[in-house]
């Protein structure tokens, strides 16, 4: 059961209680604050209230901000309270993941190493198998480059756990025993001391799983003097001596930790996962010894006891030794139901449990006759054992290996004497070398800096030149809209003024004194309403030149109709009228929404030039809560080729030809309108406002 090596870390110096929460008001800066919430928040996590700890945690990264060592901390903590809150490893690891984000930013090596050492179990129990494959390869890059005596202490450890996970017990028990190595240089305290029996114990464990019990309870022993002080991993390692002496037969010791196991402290799901192992070892001993019923009833307290534990390992275990005793009473169904159970999960958590767990399915399919099923489970058994064995063999050639080496140790030791004089002398010569060598790379260095640096400022200069060049160019096609506005708008008054001033000069015969009084009024109303067009148009482009960005608000369309009717009343022998019968009120740029209402009666006005009797009619209405905005005329009509420009950005464009097309069209995009034309030859055109919200 190898999950029981994680929970043995976690059992380490759990003695404080949580003080009363702190006052941030009384301190003055960011990081005071942070300090003492930080503190507070671990002495939650040491009294294990795990949902004050999920609170207190998300304050702290609240409260963290841009301080990203702080954050990573906080987030690791929260990790902890929902992993170790029944199991709630999914949000675990959303947080262990921000918590090692956060750590890599801020460059903080102690937070990254805790982080990943916690996360490497979470894709373990969530069985994300290629995550966990990820992050291995990432620590395994991390001690290539680190000098952290803690930070290998720690990652070593749980490099050798993903090789116990997986079987491979000879890598594991290298690395661990290197992570023990590096333990031992730290400074010397409990908690130290604790990590250092917890590392004994799981390379127990893997001389378990490798059938060699006295090895194991060698390195078990080695455990007890770090281990001493804390009840909890004792509990724990009382297990472990159960897995050793259940297959030695030892009753005696086997009596003796499984009435331990019930005497040490424990808490919430820890404790049943302790005592549903306890009993499982127990039971397994009195099947094998063909005590039936006693195994039974034991059996029955480890799977009682597994699912209140809520660990899906525990269960798995419990519910394949129930599995095999209810084969042995002969309750074959039962049993098939239960090893059914006990398999879905066996292969993630253990190979050796998944193996005879197949063969057990195997053998009660059998017993009912169902060879079918029974040849199906022996495939798979016998495939997965062949497997295990091929491990074992492996296993056997490194202990093999490994004897020899021990052998030619101490001829090794006395040639070594020999060779150190000579090398005291290569030390000296390589002394000064290195000192020539270290010289040279400095001023490489040096030199490789001040390139580095003159590069970046080379950057710099371009990146501003960039920003100013993206300016510059916004800052024309700002330019560019106003001319076209100025264009369009004004276009049609002053012909208008033109074309009357030309007809008094030219043909002054045909204007009698009423037309001329007449025309004389309209010339002066059409100047007043250039006039105030111009006003309007300038003051509003003035306002606008450093942003060109529309100004919504809520406008009547009657307003604008009316300045339109003005903007055009010098027009002749052209019936201009608008219909408002809803009395619309649009949320919407005013000046936008003029400029495009202005430049599209504009169009319509030149497209009436040749045409008796002319009309144009502006409709707005409302439907199904769309509010609508048309303008008709009964010119001759276009093609779609000629509105092209309405649609397509890469249309060629001049200025008497698509200009106010493009105009409307990226005017009523910016103020989220939607245009559409439908025109037909000798019938006329309508243009069609979407006011879209």
């Amino acid at each position: 059961m190898k999950k029981m090596g994680f929970l043995f870390l976690f059992f380490i110096n759990l003695t404080a209680f949580a003080q009363q929460e702190p006052i941030l008001s009384k301190y003055k800066t960011q990081q005071e604050k942070l300090k003492v919430w930080l503190k507070y928040t671990n002495e939650v996590l040491d009294a294990e209230d795990y949902p004050k700890l999920i609170i207190a945690a998300q304050k702290g990264i609240d409260l963290s901000k841009n301080q990203l060592a702080y954050k990573s901390r906080f987030y690791f903590l929260k990790g902890n309270a929902y992993e170790f809150n029944n199991n709630q490893t999914k949000e675990a690891s959303v947080n262990y993941e921000l918590a090692l984000k956060y750590a890599q930013e801020a460059r903080h090596l102690k937070n990254e190493t805790s982080t990943l050492m916690r996360l490497s179990y979470a894709y373990y129990a969530l069985n994300e198998t290629s995550k966990r494959k990820a992050l291995i390869e990432y620590i395994k890059q991390v001690l290539d480059t680190t000098k952290s005596t803690y930070t290998k202490s720690v990652l070593y450890g749980s490099l050798g756990e993903y090789y116990l996970d997986n079987a491979q017990y000879e890598t594991f028990i290298d690395y661990q025993l290197q992570a023990i190595n590096y333990k031992k240089l730290l400074k010397k305290t409990v908690a130290n001391d604790e990590t250092i029996g917890v590392s004994y114990s799981q390379i127990a464990a893997a001389y378990t799983k490798m059938k060699q019990f006295n090895k194991a309870i060698e390195y078990l022993n080695y455990a007890q003097p770090y281990i001493k002080t804390s009840p909890y991993i004792s509990a724990f390692s009382c297990n472990y001596y159960l897995q050793c002496f259940v297959p030695l037969k030892n009753l005696d010791s086997i009596q003796k930790y499984y009435n331990l196991a019930y005497t040490f402290p424990s808490k919430k799901d820890s404790l049943f996962l302790n005592l549903s192992f306890a009993n499982r070892s127990v039971s397994e001993y009195y099947a094998n010894e063909g005590q039936i019923n006693t195994a039974f009833n034991y059996a029955k307290k480890a799977v009682v006891l597994g699912k209140k534990s809520n660990d899906q390992d525990i269960i798995m275990e419990a519910n394949a030794v129930m599995g095999r005793i209810l084969y042995e009473k002969g309750d074959y169904k039962k049993a098939i139901e239960t090893l059914k159970k006990a398999s879905k999960n066996a292969l993630t958590y253990d190979k050796e449990s998944f193996v005879n767990i197949n063969k057990k399915l195997s053998q009660s399919y059998a017993a009912l006759g169902l060879w079918k099923e029974a040849f199906y489970y022996n495939e798979i058994y016998s495939k997965s054992n062949d497997e295990m064995m091929q491990e074992s063999a492996k296993q056997n050639i490194a202990n093999a290996e490994a004897r020899y080496q021990n052998k030619t140790k101490g001829q090794e030791i006395k040639n070594l004497s020999t060779q150190n004089t000579l090398k005291n002398i290569q030390i000296d010569e390589a002394k000064k070398q290195r000192i020539f060598l270290i010289s040279g790379l400095i001023l490489v260095g040096i030199i490789g800096l001040l390139l580095f640096k003159q590069n970046q400022n080379r950057k710099k200069t371009n990146q501003k030149l960039q920003l100013l060049n993206q300016e510059l160019d916004e800052a024309n096609k700002i330019k560019a809209r106003f001319f076209s506005i100025l264009n369009h708008d004004l276009r049609s008054p002053v012909s208008n003024l033109i074309h009357f001033l030309h007809l008094q000069k030219e043909n002054p015969e045909l204007i009698d004194e009423e037309m001329a009084a007449r025309m004389q009024t309209k010339v002066i109303t059409g100047a007043e309403n250039l006039l105030s067009s111009m006003e309007d148009i300038l003051l509003w482009s003035k306002g606008q030149m450093e942003n060109f960005k529309p100004h919504f608000k809520e406008i009547p369309i009657s307003v604008l109709f009316n300045e339109t009717k003005n903007h055009f009343s010098g027009i002749e022998n052209i019936q201009i009228s608008f219909e408002d019968p809803e009395n619309i009120i649009l949320n919407t740029d005013e000046n936008y929404l003029k400029t495009i209402i202005r430049n599209l009666t504009g169009n319509a006005v030149k497209a009436l030039e040749k045409t008796e009797n002319g009309k144009i009619i502006w409709k707005a209405w409302q439907e199904n809560e769309v509010q609508y905005l048309s303008i008709s005329d009964n010119g001759p009509g276009g093609t779609q080729e000629q509105f092209k420009a309405l649609y397509d950005d890469s249309e060629v464009i001049g200025i008497k030809s698509g200009l106010g097309l493009h105009l409307i069209r990226d005017l009523a995009t910016a103020i989220n309108c939607k245009i559409e034309v439908s025109s037909k030859p000798e019938f006329g055109t309508t243009f069609t406002i979407k006011v879209c919200h």
